[in-house]
């Protein structure tokens, strides 16, 4: 059975649909202003195969994600680059999922934009007025009024003064308490603006993802995921807004994925160690950077480095060398290690354990190459299935192992004609000249791997 850490309570749990053999499950999305960094890649590709393993399993996935097209730093990037809001997010939001389908993730069923949702939003806000769980200030911006839900805190398991104490909280007059947030902001001129019963303005960040969730997928549902850093404010805040407004229960399991951290440190851009998606593609193949991702359990923290990029390429580069000149099996046919892949998955998505299991599998490959071709041909089809439920080895292997990192060195075509050269030197027996070009490859970094088939290569 399919265990599941839920923060909520603070263990792991049997996940229970609402509804059986159907799971809802709502992921915030990005603030479209920027390209990626590392740290959305890690809740992509983290929520991408928690989605995958879920349909693996039988249930019927509802994958929603949503997209914040409309907020402060959109409106002051826009203007920075002298261009409309709409302009910049639709370019960033095309950026975005160029990105994602690079990193080799499959899209949400669904990825709602804040923008298209906005009567749904002053829906929700007109609701929590009247339950006097809400209220306009004297700035004219509308505010969620926390001290009147009693539950609050319950997702952190912290009291509301307990989180205050360590929490950056914008103090403003208009408030009747410090932790009260805004729903519903007047905006200033020239700024981007829906109307409303409160006056032109736009919504506040938290109200959007209550709105658009619960439009999605209803008032409950099964699960609601992001990264670490939404805990609080952002997703407490979400269940105060949506269990007030709808009286019913709004999410029973919640999941966060584990922080990025780059050389020990957090990520930051004042500290000059904050990574694009882009920037990190021009010298890693994408699916090294997916490997490293995946090989850590989604709720732990990972450190990022160039050295903890090429461990992961090393590592993916032994799968895929059991691939290399491997037939396939038309048939994929489970075996005892599809049985503890699933073990492992089924323990909270434990996907280092599940790759344990593809290590081992490769081992009896690479024997089974040798001694039983028929075996072989099963166990790479096994090998191939069971990593596509990591978002695993869709490269073809030869291609991989040539491109497994992004060089200005050899391109391929001049690689290749030092291999043909060689070949001939050794037809010729001439293997002084043999072995000066294999040494001038190696300088580059590329090795020869000569078989009976002829001469493959591979970066290194």
């Amino acid at each position: 059975m399919l265990k599941v850490y839920n923060t909520l309570s603070g263990k792991k749990e049997i996940f229970k649909p609402i509804v059986e053999d159907k799971v809802g499950m709502y992921v915030c999305g990005n603030t479209v202003y920027d390209f990626c960094h590392i740290g959305h890649a890690r809740a992509m590709i983290s929520f991408d195969i928690i989605s995958r393993f879920i349909r693996h399993l039988g249930y019927d996935l509802n994958y929603v994600r949503n997209i914040t097209d409309v907020d402060d730093k959109i409106i002051k990037r826009a203007a920075e680059n002298n261009e409309t809001t709409q302009a910049l997010t639709e370019r960033m939001i095309a950026a975005q999922q160029e990105d994602e389908l690079r990193l080799g993730n499959k899209m949400p069923d669904r990825e709602p934009k804040a923008t298209e949702f906005m009567q749904e939003i002053i829906d929700m806000i007109e609701v929590l007025i009247e339950k006097g769980f809400a209220y306009q200030g004297d700035s004219g911006d509308v505010y969620y009024r926390a001290t009147a839900f009693e539950e609050y805190g319950k997702l952190n398991n912290r009291k509301l003064e307990e989180m205050l104490a360590g929490a950056r909280i914008d103090v403003e007059q208009a408030k009747e308490h410090a932790a009260d947030f805004v729903l519903w902001k007047q905006t200033k001129e020239g700024e981007v603006f829906w109307a409303s019963p409160w006056g032109n303005g736009r919504p506040g960040w938290h109200i959007e993802c209550s709105a658009m969730s619960t439009s999605c997928l209803g008032n409950h549902f099964d699960i609601h995921g992001g990264g670490p850093d939404l805990k609080f404010p952002h997703h407490e805040n979400e269940i105060a807004q949506s269990e007030a407004c709808t009286g019913e229960k709004y999410v029973n399991y919640w999941m966060h994925c584990g922080a990025v951290r780059v050389d020990n440190e957090k990520m930051s851009k004042s500290l000059g160690n904050f990574f694009t998606v882009r920037e990190v593609l021009e010298k890693f193949n994408p699916e090294v950077i997916r490997y490293l991702m995946v090989s850590s359990q989604y709720r732990s923290s990972i450190d990022y480095s160039d050295q903890s990029l090429l461990e992961a390429k090393v590592a993916l580069e032994r799968l895929y060398t059991a691939l290399r000149d491997q037939g396939v099996a038309d048939v994929v046919t489970p075996s005892d290690y599809t049985k503890r892949f699933e073990e492992a998955m089924n323990d909270d998505f434990n996907t280092a354990g599940a790759l344990s299991v593809l290590f081992e599998l490769v081992r009896d490959l690479n024997k089974a190459k040798t001694d039983d071709s028929d075996k072989a041909l099963v166990l790479a089809a096994e090998l191939k299935f069971l990593a596509e439920l990591l978002g695993l080895l869709y490269q073809d292997p030869e291609y991989f192992l040539q491109n497994s990192v992004i060089t200005d060195g050899l391109d391929e075509a001049a690689i290749q004609a030092l291999i043909d050269e060689r070949t001939q030197a050794r037809k010729d027996k001439n293997f002084a000249r043999s072995d000066e070009i294999r040494d001038e490859l190696a300088s580059q970094g590329i090795d020869l791997l000569d078989s009976r088939e002829g001469t493959s290569w591979s970066r290194r």
